[in-house]
């Protein structure tokens, strides 16, 4: 009988197998780590577009929050502006009632018998000091001063008599009225 050593054959095919198998491993190890660099990388590249992205968007918000900070420096301006014009309006509406109640002051003085020496005009108040012949001139200058739209409750608050040139006796007066309201006052 013919005896055939087969074991090294058999130890020949299992270390061929040994070394197929150490050599897939060994290839899907390289495989992996390939396949995860590839992956680390494309994720770094991904990670940079999206901090570039990111960048570019932060650089637009800081140029649009300066424009925005632009746009309110202007409206705090235009503020400021519509302020002083508002301002401007109501003193040549109050320059227009002035000048109408000096004018028709003017109508209600009792010509060549008094005169006006000064006249402080409040909100709501006229002050007005002035020299008369006597006293029916006053008297007769508060009457018309209330039959004015422009003055109510006339108060005389004192008369007193100066002497002037030495022989001339006349009278100083202090009157305080209600000024009425004008409409463009009012507005």
């Amino acid at each position: 009988m013919i005896r055939i050593n087969l074991l090294p054959f058999r130890l020949a095919r299992k270390r061929e197998n040994i070394r197929r198998q150490v050599s897939v491993f060994v290839l899907s190890i390289l495989l992996a780590a390939v396949g995860l660099t590839c992956y680390t990388l494309g994720m770094d590249k991904r990670i940079a577009a999206l901090q570039h992205q990111i960048a570019r968007i932060d650089s637009e918000i800081a140029g649009y929050n300066q424009k925005a900070e632009q746009v309110a420096h202007i409206q705090n301006r235009v503020k400021r502006l519509e302020n002083k014009l508002e301002i401007v309006a109501s003193l040549e509406l109050r320059r227009d009632a002035q000048l109408l109640l000096l004018e028709d002051l003017q109508t209600r003085i009792v010509p060549g018998q008094m005169w006006i020496e000064s006249i402080i005009a409040e909100e709501t108040a006229v002050t007005m000091t002035g020299i008369a012949f006597d006293n029916a001139t006053i008297a007769d200058f508060m009457r018309r001063l209330e039959a004015s739209d422009l003055f109510q409750e006339v108060d005389l608050n004192q008369t007193v008599s100066k002497r002037f040139d030495g022989n001339l006796n006349l009278k100083a007066f202090e009157l305080r009225c209600r000024k009425q309201p004008l409409i463009s006052e009012t507005r």
